[in-house]
C-alpha cells in the first residue's frame, strides 16, 4: 500500500532549492528514488534525502514548476522539512529566501536576512 502524496508548489529554480537544503543539511540528489513507507519507492528528478526513513521525490510538471512527492505517514517528513501554515513549511519558507536572495543579487541588491521571533525571515534589500 503507497502512502505517497503530491503536492503541487510553486518551486521552479532547483539552484534556490539545492541552497535551501544545504541550508538545511539535507543532499539533493538527482534521478534517484525516494524512500517511502515499508520500502516503497517513487521516481524523482531531484530527490531530497532525508535524515529518517522517508524522503521527497520532485519531478517537473508540464508547467515547469516541481512537484513534491512524499510519504507523510507518521509525520516522519514533516518533522525534518516543518509544518508550518503548509505542508513542508521550513523548506518552502528557506526555497523563498533563496529564491529572493538570487533574484536580488542578479539585480545588483545586497541582502540582509533578518529572523523574526514568529519563526518568519524578513529580508532586507539594499542598493549597492
Amino acid at each position: 500500500m503507497s502512502h505517497f502524496t503530491e503536492i503541487k508548489t510553486q518551486i521552479k529554480d532547483i539552484e534556490a532549492l539545492r541552497s535551501a537544503c544545504q541550508e538545511m543539511g539535507l543532499p539533493l540528489l538527482q534521478n534517484t528514488e525516494a524512500r517511502g513507507y515499508y520500502e516503497n519507492k517513487t521516481k524523482g528528478d531531484y530527490v531530497i534525502q532525508l535524515k529518517g526513513p522517508y524522503d521527497i521525490a520532485l519531478n517537473k510538471q508540464p508547467d515547469g514548476t516541481f512537484g513534491i512527492t512524499a510519504d507523510l505517514w507518521q509525520g516522519h517528513v514533516e518533522k525534518e522539512v516543518g509544518q508550518g501554515g503548509q505542508a513542508y513549511g521550513k523548506l518552502l519558507q528557506l526555497y523563498g529566501v533563496h529564491k529572493a536572495t538570487l533574484e536580488a543579487r542578479k539585480k545588483g541588491l545586497s541582502v540582509l536576512r533578518r529572523h523574526q521571533p514568529n519563526g518568519s525571515i524578513k529580508l532586507v534589500l539594499m542598493g549597492v
